[in-house]
């Protein structure tokens, strides 16, 4: 039985910086080669990060990608590398290219191009159409795929195994939402068990704009068993011995009677080395890691997608306004956990309709998690607006032109700190709000980053609650969980006054947003009629506002920004 010792090199690249991505990888191929490795596996374009979107339309890009893969090879000895990075023929390719020993032995070009949910690889990629090539590693055929390749059950992992592979590696750029891994591992573990080989399925890890890619990368034997399993929201080198049966065996007792496929031309890469093989004093298997719980899962997404996004465009601090309420608590929490508490300023911001209690509830947090707390009261700037204004709209009663005001004014002063001090606005909307358009535009979707504007009303409570119970203690006081919502924009204000409860609402939103039902449908499964036509013209008019929001962390299936693609000029009606 032959043994290949392999490394699922998860590593968190960023889009653009070559030079820095090329360190990367060879920093895990070092590591890689100390373990002994054969065959060392990297992400799908590692070289250039995913995605680079438009970046690919520069010629210069493409051809300092080419340079960077080149310094990447130079490097390799006697660990075969198989690095993701844009190829140039005829047209761009997603492409993965085989290097050891200081050159490149072969490249492989993607042939399904997703396009769909968050993903335009047609936009820039022609697919491969060139017949497969499989490559020995250490006396081992092995084939190549990336990403949604595997996902054809009919694809080129069929095609490599039927043609003599005994290995398939499958690089991976596969954006995080929810139970993503399940999804994953259960398509991989099938199409193990049919190609009748091992497949090494990398995924890259980090957070870029509103993506987060969790990693997890997984190694499957030919019977579709996990053998291990990486770790997820984290980089690693993830190292494992594949024991590989003898392939004409396999093939002569597999039960469907496959007709006979010819087999795929071979290029020879490597051996491996006899001492090398002489420092192997110990079998190398990582541990199947078990998965993340949904919540802690959720959790984590929303805590790298902060940091990478803090991190890799050069800010060292964020700000926001804390005003005693569960949603500002959810994210100072997650903004304390992503970069540290000496890195998070909360500013509280009364005016003439703040109550006491909120303040005070604003100071617990900050004392509980250690971040600076700052108190800037809006009610001056708050009065010479109105005081400005009064001329023009004349004397009227209070109404919503003066709660928008307020929240414009703390818009501003948040703004006015990052422009003096350098700091990230954090904004502190949720994905209930921002469906049905409950902000203020230049108000409180002032900001540069939005932690948790994919995170429903409902979950925002359940990961507070997660939070707390992994701490020990309340970091978010139950006073908090417990008090009513409210904008606290004018006297005894409540969030249920202007909207149906959130444990009602969210539902309806979850069908219509994220489930594309229309209004008829979401009637048919019972929801109330009145409250459907409510909801959706509420969601459809909010679209203009949502398209001027920040970016931030996708945890859901389908959220808005890349994901949810509707016309802003629509008059269908739900």
């Amino acid at each position: 039985m032959q043994v290949l010792r392999v490394a699922a090199c998860q590593i968190n690249t960023v889009v653009g910086d070559l030079d820095g991505n090329v360190e990367r990888i060879l920093a895990a191929l070092h590591d890689a080669e100390v373990a002994g490795c054969d065959l060392a596996v990297f992400p799908e374009l590692a070289v250039t990060g995913y995605p680079p979107e438009d970046l690919l339309l520069k010629p210069g890009f493409v051809a300092d990608n080419l340079r960077a893969l080149d310094a990447v090879a130079r490097h390799t000895r006697g660990c075969v590398a198989v690095v993701g990075f844009v190829d140039r023929g005829h047209d761009l390719h997603n492409a993965a290219a085989v290097c050891a020993g200081g050159e490149v032995h072969g490249v492989y070009r993607k042939r399904h191009l997703p396009n769909y949910s968050v993903f335009d690889e047609q936009r820039y990629f022609r697919p491969g159409l060139e017949d497969p090539v499989l490559f020995t590693v250490a006396g081992v055929p092995v084939g190549l795929a990336i990403c949604e390749d595997a996902w054809n059950p009919t694809g080129p992992v069929a095609r490599a195994a039927a043609g003599g592979a005994q290995v398939v590696c499958n690089l991976n750029a596969s954006p995080y939402h929810a139970g993503r891994q399940e999804q994953r591992e259960r398509m991989l573990g099938t199409r193990a068990v049919d190609a009748g080989c091992a497949l090494v399925s990398v995924n890259q890890v980090g957070g870029q704009d509103e993506l987060v890619f969790d990693g997890a990368s997984t190694i499957f034997d030919g019977t579709g068993v996990l053998v291990t399993r990486g770790r997820q929201f984290d980089e690693e080198v993830l190292v494992a011995d594949l024991e590989l049966p003898h392939p004409f065996r396999a093939r002569l007792l597999d039960p469907r009677g496959r007709p006979p496929v010819e087999p795929l031309h071979v290029v020879a890469v490597g051996e491996r080395a006899d001492d090398e093989a002489a420092r192997r004093t110990s079998r190398a298997g990582a541990p199947v890691r078990p998965l993340l719980d949904p919540l802690d899962e959720q959790y984590q997404a929303l805590v790298l997608g902060t940091r990478d996004y803090v991190v890799k465009n050069g800010f060292s601090d964020v700000v926001l306004g804390l005003s005693g309420g569960v949603d500002s608590s959810l994210v100072a929490v997650v903004a304390a956990d992503a970069l540290g508490p000496e890195r998070v300023h909360g500013i509280i911001m009364p005016s003439r309709f703040s109550s006491p209690a909120s303040a005070a509830d604003a100071a617990d947090l900050a004392g509980r998690l250690g971040i600076d707390l700052r108190s800037i009261p809006i009610e001056p700037a708050h009065r010479a607006l109105l005081e400005m204004l009064a001329s023009t709209l004349g004397e009227r009663p209070p109404n919503l032109t003066e709660e928008n005001i307020q929240s414009r004014v703390r818009g501003v002063v948040l703004m006015a700190l990052s422009n003096e001090l350098g700091w990230l606005v954090l904004t502190t909307g949720n994905k209930s709000e921002a469906a049905v358009g409950f902000s203020t535009l230049y108000g409180d979707t002032v900001g540069g980053f939005a932690v948790i504007k994919d995170v429903p009303k409902g979950l925002v409570y359940e990961l507070c609650r997660h939070r707390n119970r992994q701490a020990g203690r309340e970091l978010i006081s139950e006073e908090v969980l417990a008090k009513p919502p409210s904008a606290e924009l004018r006297p005894e204000q409540r969030d249920d006054q202007s909207l149906p409860p959130y444990d009602v609402l969210d539902p309806v939103l979850a069908g219509y947003v994220e489930q594309d039902r229309t209004a008829a449908e979401l009637e048919a499964e019972g929801f109330e009629p009145e409250l459907v036509r409510r909801v959706i013209a509420l969601v459809d008019r909010a679209e203009y506002k949502r398209r001027q929001t920040p970016p931030g962390v996708r945890v859901s299936a389908k959220a808005f920004g890349k994901d949810r693609r509707v016309p802003i000029t629509n008059r269908y009606p739900g």
